[in-house]
């Protein structure tokens, strides 16, 4: 979800980082309890990381601080080296939440259109992204349908169409597979790989393991607010493992 209108050309105005995204450092408290804890995180450009940790490690934290929802404590997190809070930071950055919250009686067309508009697009250019959108997740037939009668994973084929609009450079996927049978989990990876083939760089948080071994190279491996494992894939899995028997063993070591 890209959160200011400009020109798709702006994104050209700023020199490119050594990252797409970067933590430093990074502490977030609430109150006295730390959510993150001296927390470095790098991603390359067309990188894909899976962000991994149990319940309550920091995962949400570190996508709120990502996104500009909130400030670290200490530290500092940059999109493409500047600071999140920085609208401009947010060029060219496409967001799926775990729970997309819609207004219920906006049409699948008008919601895209408006998120296509949000992300540069203007006039016959934001109805022509929001017609492929619908057209690359499958619910073209469904355009004149308020949100709020469609199926959890039809809705979030739409969160998927949204979060891919502009088109993005980087994309922050929270759970993505939310909702979603067999056959969608399948359109999402492909949809995913496709935007790692032009270049991508993807953030995916998720407790499916499964599926961030299918379409990520590298992970982090959050555990109580700090990094408890962080690398490629074929670092952190040892022989004979899959990716949900390290994930075990490194949380409970």
């Amino acid at each position: 979800m890209c959160e200011t209108a400009v020109e798709p050309a702006a994104r050209d105005a700023y020199p490119r980082a050594m990252y797409a995204l970067e933590l430093v450092g990074v502490t977030k408290r609430y109150g006295r309890r730390a959510a993150l804890d001296d927390v470095d995180l790098a991603v390359e450009h067309g990188g894909a990381l899976g962000l991994l940790g149990p319940n309550g490690a920091g995962k949400t934290t570190t996508l709120r601080l990502l996104l500009g929802f909130c400030s670290p404590s200490a530290g500092r997190v940059a999109l493409n080296g500047r600071d999140p809070m920085d609208p401009d930071a947010r060029l060219g950055l496409g967001y799926l939440p775990e729970r997309l919250v819609v207004p219920g009686r906006v049409t699948v067309r008008n919601f895209l259109r408006l998120h296509a508009r949000l992300a540069g697009q203007r006039g016959a250019e934001a109805d022509r992204q929001a017609d492929e959108a619908m057209e690359r997740v499958g619910v073209a037939d469904r355009s004149g349908d308020p949100l709020a009668s469609l199926s959890k994973g039809l809705r979030q084929r739409v969160g998927f169409a949204q979060a891919f609009l502009g088109p993005p450079d980087l994309l922050l996927l929270d759970e993505p597979t939310t909702g979603l049978d067999h056959i969608g989990i399948r359109d999402a990876r492909e949809w995913i790989q496709s935007a790692r083939e032009r270049g991508c760089t993807v953030l995916v948080s998720s407790h499916v393991l499964s599926e961030v071994e299918r379409t990520c190279d590298q992970v982090a491996i959050l555990h109580e607010g700090r990094i408890a494992a962080q690398g490629g894939i074929d670092q952190i899995v040892h022989e004979g493992e899959s990716l949900e028997d390290a994930f075990v063993r490194v949380v409970r070591a």
